[in-house]
């Protein structure tokens, strides 16, 4: 009886030093389950951080038309960041609201603001206060003649609009007859378009010809860094909820190993 006790007891202090997948100890130690823990905790702080920043930065919008084709796309899914109208500079894209072209929201660039004198195309290309602009972003045969129109001075306050497909789009010249020649209010605009997010583009270059002008391109929204949170905050999320079964795993095969 007495070498049947002495084994028994060799056998409960093998388990407990093992801490092995029966011992009921948590695979990886008390230390390592915590750590992971928090790991996840803290990617989901990032991963809906940045959805939420995101959500109150941005508004999405469906282009409906090809007018501002080749940058961006009819049907292409767009963000446009929420800014006052009065933040707007040459060369933005902008999503804005003018009953009488339309019952919905659209999208063009901005090409002049009050206070300057714009034609299209004398010498090949347009002018914004004498200076020719170049668009690198515009589409195929950009200076046809429907795309033409005599100078036109932007009242204070108001913004000169045009699609990057000169040749297709109803944008402020096929509003010059109309009070404010064709112009749109600043009040008018809703956000400035960012980026094209589907299909997944990305960011919307922006437009160094109006440097010409003194005008620096606006700055870049923060969509970038939302994006770097969530992605950073899901791989943390994984990476956390991943530790137990690996490191389960992994004593496993130490136990096997051991015992063979």
């Amino acid at each position: 009886m007495s070498s049947e006790s002495g084994t028994s007891g060799t056998d409960t202090a093998v388990a407990r030093r093992g801490g092995g997948a029966g011992s009921g100890a948590p695979a990886g130690g008390r230390l390592g389950q915590r750590l992971s823990g928090l790991v996840v905790a803290l990617g989901t702080v990032l991963f809906l951080g940045g959805f939420g920043w995101a959500a109150l930065v941005y508004m999405p919008f469906t282009v409906p038309t090809a007018s501002m084709h080749p940058t961006i796309a009819a049907g292409d899914r767009v963000l446009a960041e929420r800014v006052d109208g009065s933040e707007v500079r040459r060369g933005d894209v902008v999503v804005f609201e003018q009953e009488n072209w339309a019952d919905a929201p659209l999208i063009k660039r901005v090409v002049a603001v009050g206070g300057d004198t714009v034609a299209c195309c004398a010498g090949g290309g347009l002018t914004v206060n004498g200076e020719r602009i170049d668009e690198p972003y515009v589409g195929d045969d950009p200076f046809a003649a429907t795309a033409s129109f005599s100078e036109v001075t932007v009242p204070e306050g108001r913004l000169f609009l045009l699609g990057d497909d000169r040749t297709g789009s109803l944008d402020s010249t096929a509003h010059l007859a109309e009070k404010a020649a064709g112009t749109v209010s600043r009040k008018a605009v809703k956000g400035r378009v960012d980026a094209v997010v589907w299909p997944m583009d990305g960011m919307i270059e922006p437009a160094p010809g109006f440097r010409a002008l003194g005008d620096e391109p606006s700055p870049q929204g923060p969509l970038p860094l939302q994006t770097a949170m969530a992605v950073a905050g899901a791989v943390m999320i994984f990476a956390g909820a991943a530790y137990g079964p690996v490191a389960g795993a992994l004593a496993r095969r130490r136990g096997a190993g051991a015992a063979g």
